[in-house]
């Protein structure tokens, strides 16, 4: 043998157990993953939900300020001040000598404390829109909050198909790799025997170092697949794992398209959202409304004061009803309301927007799954004649009536007849719950 190609065939022995230590190492602690699995971690573990779990909070935290301001309010304050000596001169009809009397007196301090109590009991009707409002908003936030449950079950199912087809074209390009190696090394004894050209020990070597090139890439992107999957799932980005091929063999029927249609105007949380803010823009209305009405609260106090030496008050008790009414609101309160029906008709117009999106959206799901089914049997068929191909093409070298370069095409196309029909099914997986996820129906 020369000795480049001793070289050559060193090198790729040399990166094939490179390739096969790693891949035993990979193997040793790998984690194999069901799609129901991976989307329960996905949801378990997810940060866009935990925001928008908050968001919910945060509404609730809405109407409990709103219940809170209804509550009696209560306040307490006191006061102790030191005085000068004033001079004192009460005016009235008394003798000289009581004039005289009260004059004499020496006040430096003042000390009084006061307590007050007041009870709305009514305010134009602000608390009832104000509650109703708040209430229609915390629903609409959880609504959303579902929309993002089931746009993180879809990137779940995305990235794990995702996963599979990565792993997949790995496989299959190693599997693909050790065939190239036999084939150089039965074209070098053969063209040591001068059986064949050197030119075609070239190609075969060409070939198989262009495999290796793409086995290379097709196990970085393995690399990058499963660091997204594990931030998805909430694992270190270490971890190695795998998808189950399994869930990618069972593939439903599509339908039709008006019946996707209108189950997504019955389901989808965004569709509901919209109309439960509606309802809560129709309640602002009457919130800016209530600044028309007077309010009227139950009121009450207690009074404490100590002049040392003039006068003390220990118990003056006060209690009734006040009545308060702005006189500006009712040139003021016009803009307001105008405003609050604007945004109310802002909500309908972004529902009709909503339905035009969600007809383009379904129709758009709904042929991208049909295409990915119709795919699956177009590339089913394309292995199934890239292998009799390769077959074929195999036994006219053997028997010299093809060339070196038709042999290599066909070991080619093989190959990639069966990356295309692996993926062709996850994508297909992917493009059904896409269709569901449109409908809002995904679970």
């Amino acid at each position: 043998m020369r000795p480049s190609s001793s070289r050559r065939m060193a090198f790729v022995a040399v990166g094939l157990i490179l390739i096969a230590s790693a891949s035993h190492s990979f193997g040793q602690t790998i984690r194999n993953i069901t799609l129901e699995e991976a989307v329960e971690l996905s949801l378990k573990n997810s940060k866009q939900l935990k925001l928008s779990q908050s968001n919910v909070d945060l509404a609730g935290l809405n109407i409990r300020q709103i219940k809170d301001n209804q509550l009696p309010s209560f306040s307490v304050s006191a006061s102790y001040l030191r005085l000068n000596t004033p001079n004192i001169n009460l005016k009235s009809s008394s003798s000289d000598t009581s004039s005289t009397g009260m004059s004499s007196l020496h006040v430096n301090s003042v000390a009084y404390g006061m307590a007050s109590a007041s009870v709305p009991l009514f305010s134009g009707f602000r608390y009832k829109y104000s509650l109703e409002s708040a209430k229609y908003l915390q629903e609409a936030s959880r609504l959303d909050a579902e929309t993002d449950r089931q746009a993180v079950i879809q990137n779940a199912i995305m990235a794990y198909s995702n996963l599979y087809k990565a792993k997949r074209s790995v496989d299959l390009v190693a599997e693909n790799l050790v065939r190239e190696h036999e084939r150089v090394t039965e074209f070098t004894n053969r063209e040591k025997n001068g059986i064949i050209a050197r030119n075609d020990l070239l190609k075969a070597t060409l070939q198989e170092s262009n495999v290796q090139l793409t086995l290379m890439d097709a196990e970085n992107d393995l690399k990058i697949t499963t660091i997204n999957m594990n931030l998805i799932l909430g694992l270190p980005e270490d971890t190695p794992i795998a998808a189950d091929s399994a869930s990618f063999e069972v593939l439903k029927d599509a339908g039709n398209a008006m019946d996707w249609e209108q189950t997504a105007i019955t389901h989808r949380k965004d569709m509901a959202a919209i109309a439960v803010r509606q309802k809560a823009a129709g309640s602002d209305i009457h919130v800016a409304k209530s600044d028309l009405y007077p309010s009227v609260a139950l009121t009450g106090g207690y009074v404490a004061l100590s002049i040392p030496g003039f006068v003390t008050v220990p118990n003056a008790f006060n209690a009734g009803i006040g009545v308060s009414y702005n006189l500006a609101s009712l040139w003021k309160t016009g803009s307001k309301i105008e405003e609050a029906k604007t945004r109310l008709y802002q909500l309908k117009t972004n529902e009709e927007i909503l339905l035009d999106r969600v007809h383009l959206d379904i129709n758009t799901a709904y042929y991208n799954y049909v295409l990915s089914k119709k795919k699956i049997e177009v590339y089913e068929k394309a292995v199934e004649q890239a292998t009799e191909n390769y077959r074929i093409t195999k036994n006219k070298y053997d028997n010299s009536l093809v060339t070196t370069t038709e042999l290599l095409d066909a070991d080619v196309a093989q190959v990639q007849s069966k990356i295309n029909y692996a993926a062709a099914k996850a994508d297909a997986i992917v493009a059904y719950k896409k269709l569901e996820q449109t409908a809002g129906v995904i679970n």
